[in-house]
C-alpha cells in the first residue's frame, strides 16, 4: 500500500486533509505521546485556524510539513520549523543557534514499517538544508523506545540534552546535513 505513496509538501488548498491527518495522529494510542496537545484541544480549532495553519505549512519560508499520501488516504507527515538565535521554540525554550526542528511526526499505523518516515524525513531535510539549516534536531520522549529507535535507524544521534515538558521526560536528538545515510 505504502510503497507508492507520494511525498511532498502540503498544498495551500489542503487545510481539511492537515486537519484530519492531525486529528488521527492525536487520537493514535501509539502516537499520542508524541504530540504536545490533545484531540479536544485540535477539535476545538476552527476553520480559519486550520487554514492558517495550512498557509503557513504550504507557503512558509521558516516552516514546512511533508506528508505521504497514498492515493487519495494521507498516510503520514513531518512539519519542520526554522529557529534563529533569539527565538523561542515550541516548548518555550530560548533558542541560542540557528536551527532547523522536527515536530509533528506521524506515521499511520498501517503504513508503519514501509519506509515513509525516512522518505518524509529526507523530504523535510532537504527543504531545510535549501533553507541554510546543517542539520535536523528532534525531541522524544524518552520512554518511546520504537521512535528512538527508528530516529537512531535514519541517523539522528542524542545530543545529550534531556528535559521534562509536558509530556513528560524528553531527549533531544539531532542529524547532520550533507552527508549520506
Amino acid at each position: 500500500m505504502t510503497t507508492r505513496a507520494e511525498v511532498r509538501r502540503v498544498r495551500l488548498h489542503e487545510w481539511a486533509e492537515i486537519r484530519d491527518l492531525r486529528m488521527a495522529a492525536v487520537s493514535d494510542p501509539d502516537a499520542a505521546l508524541a504530540f504536545l496537545t490533545t484531540l479536544d484541544e485540535e477539535r476545538a480549532r476552527d476553520d480559519t485556524a486550520w487554514r492558517e495553519r495550512a498557509a503557513g505549512a504550504a507557503l512558509g519560508e521558516d516552516a514546512a510539513q511533508f506528508v505521504a499520501v497514498d492515493g487519495d488516504t494521507w498516510v503520514g507527515s513531518v512539519s519542520v520549523l526554522l529557529r534563529t538565535s533569539g527565538q523561542r521554540d515550541h516548548l518555550d525554550r530560548a533558542v541560542e543557534a540557528p536551527r532547523a526542528d522536527v515536530v509533528g511526526v506521524f506515521i499511520a499505523p498501517a503504513a508503519r514499517g514501509a519506509g515513509l518516515l525516512d522518505r518524509l524525513i529526507d523530504a523535510a531535510a532537504a527543504w531545510a538544508a535549501e533553507h541554510g539549516a546543517d542539520a535536523l534536531t528532534l525531541d522524544v520522549h524518552r520512554d518511546n523506545a520504537r521512535a528512538r529507535a527508528a530516529y537512531r535507524r535514519i541517523g539522528f544521534v542524542p545530543t545529550g540534552v534531556e528535559f521534562e515538558s509536558v509530556i513528560g521526560p524528553e531527549i533531544e536528538m539531532r542529524m547532520a546535513l550533507g552527508g549520506t545515510r
